[in-house]
């Protein structure tokens, strides 16, 4: 982990903090149309996945999994995409997503469909506080 982690200015534009865990800056998405938690390892110039250090790929498998589990138990999720594509964006991130059947790119990926659904200050709030809630180790 770096003491000198930034975050990229896109994931600090579109995303609300949730918490700092043993690796991972958690993020939650501001698009309410799809729950989407996003987490980013706190190291300096991490790009893919494979240049995480050997030492701490159990971690980001476990966080991944503590995400995966939060986000199912707040949203009762039908289906859980994860991915870390890092096209649009260099930093490394792992994105973890609520799917549902009827939600709106149900059944093709999230990326590019419509237009984002910014979430009101309370939804934000309740949401992340149960998240945080859900995730308590």
């Amino acid at each position: 982990m770096s003491d000198t982690f930034s975050l990229h200015p896109r994931l600090a534009a579109d995303t609300f903090f949730i918490d700092d865990w043993a690796l991972s800056r958690v993020l939650l998405m501001n698009d309410a149309r799809f729950p989407w938690l996003i987490l980013v390892p706190r190291c300096e110039g991490l790009r893919d996945f494979d240049e995480i250090p050997i030492d701490e790929k159990p971690t980001i498998l476990a966080e991944i999994d503590r995400a995966s589990r939060a986000l199912r138990a707040v949203t009762s999720a039908e289906k859980l995409n994860v991915a870390a594509l890092g096209n649009m964006v260099p930093q490394l991130h792992v994105h973890v997503i609520a799917r549902f059947a009827a939600d709106a790119a149900w059944p093709a990926p999230v990326w590019g469909v419509g237009d984002s659904e910014p979430y009101s200050t309370s939804q934000v709030d309740a949401l992340i506080a149960s998240l945080r809630e859900a995730a308590k180790p």
